[in-house]
């Protein structure tokens, strides 16, 4: 009878991602950048490891929202003191501070049930910039087109 493998932290090795998150919509890229993060992508994937790969997000100032959401939708966030309630749409979060809007989206899609310590530690390996900067050239990353995956992965055209 066979045994399963598990896999051992000496065995990991994390790749190096960039994605341009130009015209792209919000939603799907998190949702693609939290399976990478998690390391769903690969054959080895444990769900008690950390087996994910780094990941670049460059120009979320360019995100897409569809529809009505950057007018419409907003955050909401509380100090615990009374009248602290703060709120800000969408179209003011991606003209303020763009990489927040991108990081709080993909942390939403980590998933918040089972392993929020574990969630934590692999959004240490997701890097968002608002421009088409970074300073992770020495990684060599791959590129990846994610706006030429899906006809709907892109907006504006």
């Amino acid at each position: 009878m066979a045994a399963t493998k598990s896999l051992k932290k000496c065995e990991l090795d994390a790749k190096w991602y960039l994605i341009d998150a130009t015209d792209c919509t919000l939603g799907r890229l998190a949702a693609y950048t939290a399976n990478i993060l998690r390391g769903k992508h690969k054959p080895t994937w444990t769900p008690n490891m950390d087996c994910g790969d780094h990941v670049i997000i460059i120009n979320a100032d360019k995100v897409a929202l569809s529809g009505h959401k950057a007018d419409k939708d907003r955050f909401f966030w509380h100090s615990l003191w009374t009248g602290s309630l703060k709120s800000r749409t969408l179209g003011q979060m991606r003209s303020e501070k763009p990489e927040k809007l991108v990081f709080n989206a993909v942390k939403r899609m980590m998933g918040r049930r089972t392993a929020v310590a574990l969630a934590n530690q692999r959004l240490t390996k997701l890097h968002v910039y608002a421009g088409s900067e970074h300073k992770h050239e020495a990684q060599k990353p791959t590129v990846i087109d994610f706006a030429g995956l899906n006809r709907k992965n892109k907006r504006g055209e």
